[in-house]
């Protein structure tokens, strides 16, 4: 055992209590659902507008694993366990801490399904402020640096982001407008310090895009600027924007941060808590996940560990939580794992089949040594996209740009892209936004289980197949913007005409809104008046005799 795990068992036995008995967290599964007071028919009384409003674009309907899970049945566990942690509605179980003699008497309840150990251990609310065991020790993250080679790129460049940016044609992304406003990003890790303070991120919070936040580590505790950096260091690879050092993807996203990752032990139960941010940031109405953490056969107890059969895409509960997100119109990236380069080394959730599995090259675009590679149990390809994850440029808590190497740095780079693409196409559902992030990349002609698809780019994504110039110059005329529409003005880039007619329609094809745009002069958008349009999800529609353009429009 090593010093640090030695010190982590006396911290735990020392916060444990004067009891006796051990106290470990369990998962506590319900065989049914009731509900007296929220229904399906009226969602809202539970789901926000954003969720809702994904979920029509999405064309998902809302159903029983949006309900919370029953007031009455954690009411009767409440009564016999020493606490419970949090719910989750999509598995419909609540993560509770039990002592050895309370598990019967649950497990026994008529509405009791089974109840699972998912944790040893349970770290009770601080009584004074106690210092957190993450905040501690941090000895289970290390990052690979390559002090040399990092060295030699920031001599290099006029930004150490300046490679990794352009390999995916963010510099054309942003060139053309696009950094992710409108999105909201939900980034899962081990904590966030530095974030509030950083001259590259701080923009989060000087300007409200930080939407949400949640520990769910501990469920108690209202501060994610703490504990160990990785979170920062993967925020900042999609966020990032000091205009003197660091420029990452989406600097202009909204930001949801959770804290899901115990680091001090390791246990099922961070899948439980990847689970709950998951159902968190749904109900912001979050777009993406990025989650730079995988759960395979590392468990501090060998028997929580996956076997290579059980990689399978529907297994892990990290898996299904991936699942559930994506069905709900959710984006989930997920890092492909670190344990390559054997093959079948994907680490959950990244054997998703509705997940994008991110792998790592290195500098000379060669698959990484230690990038996981595919395939899944079921013989599915993965990884399905990889870009430069050897000596990464990131932000440490201390504000400083450093170098990093692991698929924890490359899936935020695809994240980062993916935001500016949804902010360029809004219209898209999840699956079309795939589609053309796997169409656009190198090796998309034949994937293999090593880079899969290979590296994305950002103009091909956008633009599709340009046949010719004159295609490219027509797709370029059209624009509609802001969309999302906060405000009461559209305004809309079309052809070179003066007068067209437009039309607002809303999904069922009913027309809202018919009426004639005009402008004075070709290089100027039109103006359409939106200030007695309700919020809701609509389609654009402008025409002349020769030809229509339509899009999806957000209204909020």
């Amino acid at each position: 055992m090593s010093v640090n795990k030695l010190l982590i068992g006396l911290l735990m036995f020392l916060f444990l209590g004067s009891s006796g008995q051990a106290q470990d967290r369990f998962a506590v599964f319900y065989k049914f659902k009731p509900q007296e007071n929220l229904s399906l028919d009226d969602p809202e009384t539970f789901l926000t507008e954003k969720a809702l409003l994904r979920r029509l674009r999405e064309a998902v309907p809302v159903d029983s694993t949006d309900l919370p899970v029953s007031p009455k049945y954690v009411e009767a566990v409440q009564e016999e366990a020493v606490a419970i942690l949090y719910h989750t509605k999509w598995l419909n179980a609540s993560v509770v801490v039990l002592e050895q003699d309370q598990i019967e008497p649950i497990s026994s309840l008529p509405f009791v399904e089974r109840v699972e150990l998912i944790g040893y251990g349970y770290n009770p609310p601080p009584l004074n402020e106690r210092t957190s065991l993450g905040s501690m020790l941090n000895a289970k993250f290390s990052f690979n640096t390559e002090r040399r080679k990092a060295a030699r790129m920031l001599k290099s460049m006029e930004f150490p982001t300046d490679f990794q940016n352009e390999l995916l044609g963010i510099n054309l992304m942003h060139e053309e407008g696009f950094k992710g406003a409108g999105v909201t990003v939900a980034v899962f890790d081990a904590g966030y310090p530095g974030v509030n303070t950083s001259s590259a991120l701080g923009h989060l919070v000087d300007n409200n895009q930080i939407v949400g936040s949640i520990d769910v580590v501990r469920p108690w505790n209202d501060n994610v600027f703490i504990d160990n950096q990785h979170g920062t260091n993967v925020l900042s690879v999609i966020a990032s924007n000091d205009p003197e050092k660091f420029i990452a993807g989406a600097p202009d996203a909204n930001y949801i941060l959770a804290i899901t990752e115990e680091v001090a032990t390791e246990y099922r139960i961070e899948e439980f808590n990847w689970l709950r941010a998951a159902e968190y940031a749904d109900s912001l109405g979050a777009d993406i996940i990025n989650g730079s953490l995988g759960y395979n056969n590392f468990f501090d107890d060998p028997n929580m560990n996956y076997t290579a059969e059980q990689i399978d895409g529907k297994t892990a509960i990290v898996t299904q939580a991936a699942n559930f997100a994506s069905e709900k119109g959710i984006l989930v990236v997920a890092s492909s794992g670190n344990e390559g380069p054997g093959e079948r080394s994907i680490s959950p959730p990244a054997d998703s089949p509705m997940a994008l599995s991110i792998g790592s090259l290195n500098q000379d675009l060669e698959p990484s040594s230690f990038s996981s590679r595919g395939p899944t149990a079921d013989d599915r390809i993965k990884p399905d996209l990889v870009t430069f994850g050897n000596g990464t440029a990131i932000i440490r808590s201390n504000d400083n740009v450093g170098f990093a190497s692991g698929t924890s740095f490359s899936a935020p780079q695809i994240t980062a892209l993916a935001a500016g693409l949804w902010e360029a196409r809004p219209e898209w559902t999840r699956a079309q936004l795939v589609e053309n992030l796997l169409r656009s990349a190198t090796n998309s002609d034949d994937p293999d289980t090593i880079i899969g698809y290979g590296i994305p780019n950002f103009w091909d994504a956008y633009y599709g197949e340009i046949l010719d110039v004159e295609d490219e110059k027509e797709e370029l005329i059209w624009k509609v913007y802001p969309n999302p529409l906060y405000g009461d003005e559209l305004l809309l880039e079309y052809s070179s005409g003066l007068i067209y007619e437009f039309e607002l329609l809303d999904m069922s094809g009913k027309i809202i809104l018919k009426t004639e745009v005009q402008r004075e002069d070709s290089k100027i958008p039109f103006r359409v008046d939106f200030s007695s349009v309700n919020p809701g999800l609509y389609i654009i529609q402008i025409q002349d005799s020769k030809s229509i353009k339509r899009t999806k429009l957000f209204r909020y």
